[in-house]
């Protein structure tokens, strides 16, 4: 079968997503291939979908149990063969798949990285007919990676062994990583590689100053009741006071770390996928693979590690293709404890400078004065125009000439032998005589008290900002003290003028506009059918979304499909989902929708089901004979169905089909019908 018309029965989908097509004929055609896509960009369907066109059983690597069991699911759902080898596993689980694997019908195979240290694997997946490797999160076979996974460095050994093609994936895009990628699994060989763009354009960008920072994601959250939603945290004690905070605000809310018990992590990671509008206060250790793709919204309670994290936390929201919405807060002591983290790191000096950098782009996405996309893209080498919907194009900055300030700052911290943190400097700057000025006679300074033309607030938004632009960096051997880089002393000399926002401070209560998922008219038929989607999830113990995506949902109420045929072509709805659920959503979209025979449900959307109907209104006609007199005779639907799907026959292959007293009857008629006369 075709990879298009596997692409319409089996995922429900018309078309590829940009990018899709051609990374899956790669894969098709049996070539090593490395595709870096976005979060929420289709990666799992450039393995999947080659794996039903391709013989042989293809094997996957994924790191996390829970994102396997969960791909499993949603295959199995679709019609799909699959199956996971996990320590998670039943024993009656693991039987089944055994069984499937020796009976030749399993297509794909998941197991974690850890399982190649097994003795007797690779020989196992030789024995059964891998034809194909599939690794997904590939950026884990980077040492040097947060997320780096040991046994990865396994599997360039198990592609030479099995001699069979590799496919890579990862939406981590920095160079250093790819080149690592290319080195552990392809030996150091360039496969076919595609990096595709990086826009998600569905999700709203948005930062904001700590103020407050409770009541900030307390009102973000409030805003978007009912909505599943995930804020990150910096800390494993500030994730459980967060989810408790939401909770006495009448979320539904818990807590995510790495110090929970196992049992804990796991019911939490079930419950999050299973229930609709649960919020998750996490670190993040809750994220790589998380599959639930109606994730309305994401938030950072603390400033993200790098610009490459907060692009992959942030793709967690909107996998599905709707609205979602970001909120990221930071502070000075944000920028502080992350300089901190990577100065006692254990990484080399070359690596800590490209941590440093990594960060740098991330503070200077924070204090961004134009379309905050552009800025994102820009890093990952896009040019693209201004977006029009982040906050900044919402809303944009005021800025001022800053340079005398920034001056006065610098120089404060070069008169106090940059020993002192923006805390002091302001102090002084402000003319403030606190003890700790009084003790070191930082009152006799030329600057002291000549920043009084700005509050406490502003220096701390000045400060801010000179720490996003890299003119300051804290200095983890003098306790966080401040000191110039190399980029700020063309300012200091005279010699170069900077631009600053305003204080951002005023903006942050505002917050980022809301939007809406349907318009107001649709919005009551979205909810009844996600209480549908509900109630059948319930009742399959399943996932919502595995039954059907918010996106499909959402088109489903703006488009009110009136007959399974018409929901057939609704984006999500496959030939299986559609026997299964199709008569469920259309009863609650077009009331008691008319009973159809399962034979002509197979048909429906295309164009043997219109076929289908035609010649069951010929056969009403012809039930008693050309003239109406002889004795009743039909077709079993089965058989029509049969007709239906037949390509340029004629009546001897509709004898064999129907047998001969049928074919002499309806022959003739049902051939016009299949010629289109």
């Amino acid at each position: 079968m075709s990879a298009a018309t596997l692409l319409r029965d089996v995922f429900g989908f018309d078309a590829f997503r940009p990018g899709q097509q051609d990374i899956v004929q790669a894969v098709i055609d049996g070539k090593n291939t490395l595709a870096i896509m976005p979060t929420g960009g289709g990666k799992s369907l450039c393995f999947q979908l080659p794996a039903l066109v391709r013989t042989g059983v293809t094997v996957v690597i994924s790191p996390l149990i829970a994102l396997m069991r969960d791909q499993v699911r949603g295959l199995r759902e679709a019609g799909v063969e699959a199956g996971a080898l996990t320590s998670g596993n039943t024993e009656e689980e693991t039987d089944a798949v055994w069984a499937a694997l020796e009976a030749g019908t399993l297509k794909l195979l998941y197991m974690a990285p850890e399982r190649l240290a097994s003795g007797g694997v690779p020989q196992m997946l030789k024995r059964v007919g891998v034809s194909l490797i599939a690794v997904d999160e590939a950026h884990c076979v980077s040492q040097w990676g947060h997320d780096f996974r040991p046994d990865y460095l396994r599997i360039g050994e198990l592609r030479r062994y099995l001699d069979v093609p590799l496919a890579a994936f990862t939406a981590t895009a920095d160079a250093e990583t790819r080149d690592e990628i290319v080195e552990k699994l392809f030996d150091g060989q360039p496969p076919a590689t595609f990096l595709r763009g990086f826009d998600r354009p569905n999700i709203h960008l948005a930062f904001a100053v700590k103020d407050s920072p409770r009541t900030q994601i307390l009102n973000f959250a409030a805003a978007r009741k009912g909505q599943s939603g995930i804020v990150y945290c910096g800390t494993r004690a500030k994730t459980e006071t967060l989810a408790q905070a939401l909770r006495e605000a009448g979320h539904s809310a818990l807590h995510y770390h790495g110090g929970m018990e196992a049992e804990a992590r796991r019911d939490a990671e079930r419950r999050f996928q299973q229930e609709d509008g649960l919020i998750v206060a996490a670190t993040v250790a809750f994220g790589m693979g998380i599959d639930k793709p109606d994730i309305r919204w994401v938030a950072h309670a603390d400033l993200p590690k790098s610009i490459e994290s907060y692009y992959q936390e942030i793709g967690r929201a909107g996998r599905d293709g709707a609205p979602a919405e970001t909120l990221t807060l930071y502070g000075p002591d944000d920028i502080r404890y992350r300089r901190q983290q990577i100065d006692e790191g254990l990484a080399p000096p070359e690596r800590r400078m490209a941590d440093h950098g990594r960060l740098n782009a991330l503070l200077g996405l924070a204090e961004a004065q134009t379309c905050r996309r552009v800025t994102l893209l820009r890093y990952f080498d896009e040019t693209p125009d201004p977006c029009g919907h982040c906050d900044l194009c919402d809303k944009p900055p005021e800025v001022f000439d800053a340079t005398t300030p920034v001056r006065m700052a610098l120089s404060a911290a070069l008169r106090t032998e940059e020993w002192f943190g923006a805390g002091h400097l302001t102090d002084i700057l402000l003319g403030q005589m606190t003890d700790k000025v009084r003790e070191r006679g930082h009152d006799s300074l030329p600057t002291f008290g000549v920043g009084r033309d700005y509050d406490k607030r502003q220096w701390a938004a000045i400060f801010r900002q000179m720490m996003g632009f890299d003119l300051m960096r804290p200095d983890p051997d003098r306790h966080g003290a401040l000191r110039m880089t190399d980029k700020a002393r063309p300012i200091l000399r005279g010699e170069a003028q900077i631009t600053l926002r305003r204080d951002t401070i005023r903006t942050a209560k505002s917050g980022p506009k809301v939007h809406t998922l349907v318009s107001d008219e649709d919005a009551p038929l979205l909810s009844a059918l996600k209480a549908k989607r509900r109630a059948l999830a319930e009742a399959a113990n399943v996932p919502a979304y595995i039954i059907f995506t918010d996106k499909t949902l959402i088109e489903m109420a703006e488009t009110r499909p009136m007959t399974l045929d018409a929901m057939a072509r609704i984006g999500g709805v496959g030939a299986k989902k559609l026997e299964s659920y199709g008569a469920a959503f259309l009863s609650v979209i077009a009331g008691d929708a008319p009973d159809v025979h399962p034979q002509r449900r197979k048909l429906a959307g295309r164009d043997a089901g219109s076929v289908f109907d035609r010649l069951q209104s010929v056969q009403s006609d012809l039930m008693r004979g050309p003239v109406g007199t002889d004795k009743p005779m039909s077709c079993s639907a089965s058989q029509l169905a049969k007709v239906a799907q037949l390509r340029d026959p004629d009546l001897p292959d509709l004898a064999r089909v129907l047998g001969d007293r049928h074919a002499e009857r309806f022959g003739a008629a049902f051939l016009d019908v299949l010629r289109g006369d």
